[in-house]
């Protein structure tokens, strides 16, 4: 992995972190991203993600799926 990035490395393990405490897999959860254009969003987080809790992380990410639900219709059921 030592021609990945830090920031990539980190998006990876933050996914599979998520994933995790969501119970659910880190494919799934790309998904949602993906589907509602935060995955570029997340990764530009780095500086401030891989710095605070990853619990502090979650909250922020699941407010970020929220507010980009209610604006697009999408569901965040994933």
């Amino acid at each position: 992995m030592s021609n990945i990035s830090k920031g990539l490395q980190f998006f990876i393990f933050l996914l599979e972190q998520v994933a995790a405490h969501k119970q659910t897999t880190a494919d799934k959860i790309l998904k949602q991203w993906d589907d509602l254009q935060l995955s570029d969003l997340i990764f530009d987080m780095y500086e401030r993600y891989h710095s605070e809790a990853l619990e502090n992380a979650f909250q922020d990410i699941d407010t970020l799926i929220m507010e980009r639900t209610q604006q697009t219709g999408i569901s965040s059921k994933k």
